[in-house]
């Protein structure tokens, strides 16, 4: 069986105390809470992890229509701060993995974001040539957006595997600046081809799905025009992106636990071993890419419906910097962690926006907020807010318990 990533896992030997209760070395009570809640969670059957799993989510779904006073954005819409914790969370996502499960460190992952809202906007934009939404062309007014969703990551993920057939050869930093190059490119392709792009003046009206119409919204709950109450169009765009998010999970988590997640982990932790022992590294590391991509993709389709605006300094480096420090934030490999480390990327800004002190507007030094939170979290925690625990992928459960009784049972 293979291992997760993270620390190597280390059997503790047993001491029987004075109750003659077997104890690990370290003993219960010296755990952190952190452990404390991971050991919980590792003992919990696939039952009640998916019951435990639905409720967190299912209160989480409710927090733009409950939002409790001191989670409250006061300088912006709590919905609309949620719909793009949704978005940044699919990328944190993919992300991870290509650098928490395959560790290819990818620097141009906003590369595949732009091409996936490009997509959408060139195949939907009245200011496209490629516009293909009407009543004599290709794609439905209602329908255009949903339709457009596969073709974006189908496309993202063909960029994938024209990007990184050639490149994936390489590693460490000579990867990670082919991949900076990739989205500086995109970026300067997207500002230049005025004829298709527009240049940087972007595409505007966007398609967004029609969906939810009535006589008060005639274009929909997703519609901008949306924007009173709890249930406006930025928590619309929130249960959608979520609905998403635990697709994704389900998708990736599903690719852990199988042959190629543990030939992802095999290559992040020793290519050249991995490669000794019968893995095809390349192609596996190229699978990575391809599902990354293809996920960076659907977020980015995400973000144009959304917007309904797509221009090319939104996907400048700053931006793809942002997601990598989510993803390091949260901890590699951690699928949950890294969508906690989207969600604090994306609140902690908008918390504070609005918010003065001594003259100075505190939503405007993000950077060097989230610049500071890395250099702490590389000094105290390297490994991440929820580092990933290393444990058996094959018969993870039944081995860890055999593993426990014999600690028990060991002499002193």
């Amino acid at each position: 069986p293979g291992g997760e990533s993270g620390e190597g896992t280390r059997m503790s030997v047993g001491k029987t105390g004075a109750d003659g209760k077997g104890t690990t070395a370290t003993g219960n009570a010296l755990l952190a809470p952190g452990d404390v809640l991971r050991r919980w969670w590792a003992d919990r059957t696939r039952v009640q992890k998916w019951g435990v799993g639905l409720l967190a989510f299912g209160a989480l779904a409710l927090l733009p229509l409950y939002t409790p006073h001191f989670l409250d954005t006061p300088g912006i819409s709590f919905g609309g701060t949620m719909a793009q914790f949704a978005m940044v969370a699919i990328i944190a996502i993919g992300l991870n993995v290509v650098v928490g499960q395959a560790g290819l460190l990818d620097l141009g992952y906003v590369g595949f974001y732009a091409v996936g809202a490009y997509t959408v906007a060139l195949l939907t934009s009245p200011e496209s040539p490629w516009n293909q939404v009407g009543v004599s062309k290709f794609f439905s007014t209602d329908w255009a957006w949903l339709a457009c969703v596969p073709i974006a990551m189908a496309i993202t993920a063909l960029t994938g595997l024209i990007l990184g057939t050639p490149t994936l050869r390489l590693r460490g930093d000579y990867l990670a600046i082919v991949t900076l190059g990739f989205g500086e490119i995109i970026r300067l392709m997207a500002d230049n081809l005025s004829d298709i792009t527009n240049g940087p003046r972007g595409l505007n009206q966007v398609a967004y799905p029609r969906l939810g119409t009535s006589e008060e919204l005639p274009n929909g709950v997703f519609s901008s025009a949306n924007s009173s109450g709890d249930a406006n169009y930025g928590t619309w765009w929130f249960w959608l992106g979520l609905a998403l998010i635990v697709g994704i999970l389900l998708l990736v988590g599903n690719l852990e636990r199988s042959r190629v997640g543990r030939a992802w982990i095999a290559v992040r932790e020793d290519e050249d071993a991995a490669e000794i022992m019968g893995v095809p590294t390349f192609r596996f590391k190229l699978w990575a890419f391809v599902i990354g991509a293809a996920v960076g993709g659907l977020s980015g389709a995400l973000y144009a419906g959304q917007v309904q605006y797509v221009a090319p300094p939104t996907f400048n480096i700053i931006n793809s910097m942002l997601f990598l420090c989510a993803v390091v934030l949260g901890g590699q490999g951690n699928k949950l962690g890294v969508v906690f480390g989207a969600f604090v990327i994306v609140y902690l800004p908008n918390r504070l926006l609005g918010v003065e002190l001594f003259g100075i507007n505190l939503g405007d030094l993000k950077y060097l907020f989230f610049g500071l939170a890395l250099v702490v979290l590389m000094i105290f925690r390297p490994q991440g807010l929820f580092p990933v625990r290393a444990q058996l992928l094959a018969y993870g459960k039944s081995a860890r318990k055999l593993l426990r009784g014999a600690d028990e049972q060991a002499p002193v």
